[in-house]
């Protein structure tokens, strides 16, 4: 049996047993739709769970339950700040994010652009990936609504300065969202200290199941539906909560530890070591404490990304690229230009993100398959050195 080495937990994380074992009773046992006021005990086991992980979500970023809006994932709750914060607030003119986000806020921005409404400033990055700060001042005016900048970038890791963001947007008196999907459980988060107004996460990233996320909304910040229905999650988010996706999402927040998170450092260490040595390659992102503990992101010269990709998949390593082939826009990755890099080198970017399960042997197999890959590649590259 061929060796599976699964390097793409950016994109998506396995689940966890133990997150499996606290959902299975509310598939087959107690699987009622919640109830709020008056019902059946097999409703009000399921509002019990929910509430119950309601509290532990909320705990786990500094805020009240009440303040924690269940989504179905990051996407949705990305769609939900930053619309329903515009449908709500039409009067306000101005957008303000960078030019890496995640596209469900970019495409969100620019779909509002499209209204005539709104306007958008998009700020810029340094060769990090790191937004500059002063320009965020100026941008910011009168018209402003919100700020949203992530946390983390989905590509290469870099974990923003959002705790002075934060405050030039309390001092400048701007709402601030915060798409915080990659980085949930690896930094921490205290949405209260970081003046946070609206924040996004994510259960499968996390070794929580798919279909689930949440948003937080700061007491006495206004939202407009996205869709209309029962009135649940406090009004603004209609249907059937997903109790057993809930209930997992809870569970996989109170199973992370830092030993963990120690572990992946290590292992991002190990593998950007055996990566960086290789001729003509380059990484993308920052070192350190300023970086994903998961994530490496390389550029390999005179090669492309989803070869390397295809060939490494054929030997067992999962990753993922920036190349424009892989893209079903045939762009190339938005994030790797806006670091002022060229297109060769988002063409020929990999992405290797990791999880609790991965090993250093692991690491190894890899560093050994990538070189032997790039190697040959090379050999065959039109491009040439």
């Amino acid at each position: 049996m061929q060796r599976l080495v699964y390097l793409d937990n950016a994109t998506t994380t396995a689940l966890d047993c133990e997150v499996l074992e606290a959902m299975r009773p509310y598939f087959s046992e107690w699987y009622g739709s919640p109830t709020h006021e008056y019902g059946h005990a097999f409703g009000l086991k399921a509002t019990e769970a929910l509430e119950e992980s309601r509290e532990v979500i909320a705990e786990s970023i500094g805020a009240e339950p009440g303040e924690i809006v269940f989504t179905s994932g990051g996407t949705e709750s990305n769609n939900l700040a930053i619309k329903g914060l515009a449908l709500a607030n039409k009067d306000m003119q101005q957008l303000v994010t960078s030019k890496i986000e995640h596209t469900s806020v970019l495409n969100v921005v620019k779909s509002l652009e499209k209204t005539g409404r709104f306007r958008a400033r998009y700020l810029t990055v340094d060769r990090e990936g790191f937004v500059d700060l002063e320009q965020l001042e100026n941008e910011i005016n009168e018209e402003t609504l919100l700020v949203s900048i992530q946390h983390a970038n989905q590509e290469i890791g870099t974990i923003q300065d959002i705790k002075e963001v934060g405050r030039i947007c309390e001092d400048m008196g701007v709402l601030f969202h915060v798409d915080a999907v990659q980085s949930f459980t690896k930094v921490p988060i205290d949405v209260k200290k970081l003046d946070i107004d609206l924040l996004s996460i994510s259960a499968h990233k996390i070794h929580g199941p798919k279909g689930i996320g949440a948003l937080y909304v700061r007491e006495g910040v206004k939202l407009k539906p996205l869709m209309e229905g029962e009135h649940r999650e406090f009004g603004l988010r209609p249907g059937t909560e997903n109790i057993p996706g809930a209930v997992g999402f809870a569970k996989a927040i109170e199973i992370v530890n830092e030993s963990q998170l120690e572990q992946m450092r290590r292992l991002r260490e190990h593998l950007t070591e055996g990566f960086v040595e290789m001729p003509d390659s380059r990484l993308n992102g920052p070192r350190g404490d300023k970086r994903l503990c998961n994530n490496v992101n390389i550029t390999f010269r005179f090669v492309e990304g989803e070869s390397v990709l295809l060939h490494l998949d054929m030997r067992g390593i999962i990753v993922t690229t920036g190349s424009a082939c892989f893209s079903k826009t045939l762009e190339p990755s938005h994030v790797i230009l806006a670091l002022g890099l060229k297109h060769e080198d988002a063409h020929g970017s990999v992405r290797f993100s990791l999880s609790k399960y991965n090993t250093f042997d692991e690491m190894d197999y890899a560093v050994e398959n990538v070189k032997d890959v790039v190697e040959q590649l090379r050999i065959i590259s039109p491009v040439g050195r």
